[in-house]
Order: structure tokens, then sequence, then C-alpha cells
């Protein structure tokens, strides 16, 4: 998923969408997965030289991707559609302007219980060995841009610097995420559950544990038959609801947790080992995956009504 958080921050997906022919590119690649420039050349009716420069376009927006591969006489260019989803925030600046803004590194967790396989990773090397639980409770944890495991949860305390005598109205949460499968698996579903202060707001169901293309984020270093992406997901707790990508997926409200300046706020997420799809976890920070961005917190606040 790609968030765009102002209108003039996408700017440039907009120009990029607003052509007929780059639209029919898209399906085209929806349809069909993935293919090659002259397949698609072909698939338009148009020449190679008139696709690139489409192509160009929707790839420099992270539209699309474009790898090349080994073929009988060379290399062969082969377009993908990278996104699943475009959600765009169009709150006016003075509608978004009492909103505390913070960043959770993937290794700042303060609680956990995880099982094997399970591990986490700096972006220059493995932090002690993979599928024992006892790293998860050393100092180097805190360097951590991506772990894992196949049940159980993290749990994080945002901070919580809030103006005095204001009141939270509304929580939301960007970060990237995927399965947990031994080695990688693009189809194994995972059930992971958000929880805020104990109270379980919701799930999501996480369709693979991606692995068919590296990473755009992931270091060099790392194993090619492991977690190579996950997807953006943004979760927000308001006054109607908890949502998933602008999708409701439970009645919990804000209203429910009573927060404000002086509240501990505890976030976790979990696999539950009760869940119809036991699949793992994996959580992506900036030097990982596709989007170079950590656990991304912002906390909507205003003053009591009298």
């Amino acid at each position: 998923m790609l968030h765009i958080k102002s209108l003039e921050e996408g700017l440039d997906i907009f120009k990029a969408l607003g052509s007929d022919i780059r639209i029919e590119i898209i399906r085209i690649l929806l349809e069909n997965r993935d293919m090659n420039m002259n397949e698609l050349a072909s698939r338009l009716k148009i020449t190679n030289g008139a696709l690139t420069s489409h192509v160009r376009k929707l790839e420099e927006c992270g539209i699309i991707t474009v790898t090349s591969e080994s073929a009988g006489h060379g290399n062969q260019k082969k377009c993908s559609v990278a996104l699943d989803k475009i959600l765009i925030e169009v709150d006016s600046p003075a509608q978004n302007k009492n909103v505390y803004d913070t960043d959770l590194k993937v290794g700042h967790f303060t609680g956990f219980e995880v099982y094997p396989t399970c591990g986490m990773a700096s972006a220059s090397a493995l932090i002690g060995e993979v599928d024992d639980i006892r790293y998860f409770a050393h100092p180097d944890r805190y360097n951590a841009d991506i772990l894992w495991f196949t049940k159980g949860y993290v749990e994080y305390v945002i901070p919580n610097f809030i103006p005095f005598g204001n009141k939270i109205n509304q929580i939301s949460v960007s970060l990237e995420l995927g399965s947990e499968a031994p080695g990688v698996n693009n189809v194994w579903p995972s059930d992971i559950s958000f929880y805020l202060n104990d109270v379980l707001l919701g799930k999501w169901t996480s369709p693979g544990d991606f692995g068919d293309v590296r990473g755009v984020f992931t270091p060099d270093w790392w194993y090619p038959n492991w977690n190579q992406y996950g997807l953006l997901k943004f979760l927000v707790i308001n006054d109607k609801g908890t949502f998933i990508d602008g999708i409701q997926i439970s009645k919990v409200d804000i209203s429910r947790f009573h927060l404000d300046y002086r509240s501990n706020i505890r976030l976790r997420f979990a696999v539950d080992e009760a869940s119809e799809h036991v699949g793992g976890l994996t959580i992506f920070g900036k030097s990982f995956g596709n989007y170079n961005q950590d656990i991304h917190v912002k906390m909507s606040y205003s003053e009591p009504e009298e």
C-alpha cells in the first residue's frame, strides 16, 4: 500500500494515473502478474520507445517495478505492479494541526513472547542466533530493523507527549508487515492481531511471506530465501471504530480507552495461537522491505470539552 499524506504529496501519482494508456498498462499487468517489455508493447500496439516513457513514469512513482532477467540473447526487462492499494489523506492542514508524530524502531519493543522460527537483524547483521528467543531480551535488539516469529507478540509503548490537559481523539499507525514462513512463501496466510492496552482492536490476514523479488531497501547481505518485503498497512482507531486501510475491522473506538496526556499507551502486534491462520509475523523497518520507514504513529488531540 502507498500512503499519500497530502494532495500535494500525491501530485506525481495523479499525473502518472492521468493517462488512459498507463491505466491500461496497470490493468494488463494485474491480469498477467508480470510481462516483459516486448510482450507489453505488442499487447498495447505501440512501439517499445513509446512504452518506455510510460513505464518510466509509473516506475518513478512506485506503481510498477521493472526487473532485468537473463534471456537467451541478453537481458530482458519485466514489469509488474508493485502496489495493492493507494490511500490518500485529504485533510486540510487546519484540520490536521493538533497531531503528535513519532516513530518506533522495530527493535524498541518493551514486551514480548515469541516462538521459533524467530529472529532479528540490524541493517548490517543478524542479532544473535536465529530461532533463539533469548536474543529478544538482548540489548542489541534496539538496533533491529526487522524481526520475525511464528506465534506470540511484541509490544511497544507509544511515547505520549501531547500538550498538558489534552485528550487523544485518534491514533494512526502505519508499518510494513508480512507473514513468517519457513524460508519464504508468497501464499502463507497469517492472522495478525492488533491490541491497544490489552484490548483486541481487530485482525488482518496477511496473504504471505514475500520473497519473489528482493525488497527495495533490503540490504545486499540479506539471504535471498528469507523475508524480502511486506505490505504497508494503515491502522486507525477513532470515534467510529478501528480501521485497516480505511476498511472497518471492529467497533472498538477511541472513547473506550479514555486516553489523555497522562495515559500509558501500549500497542501490541500478535499472532494468537487460537487464530485460524497461525502463519507468523514479520515487521520491517527502515533498512528492510519496500518502504523507507519504521513504525510511524500519529496521535490527534484536543482540549476536553467544557
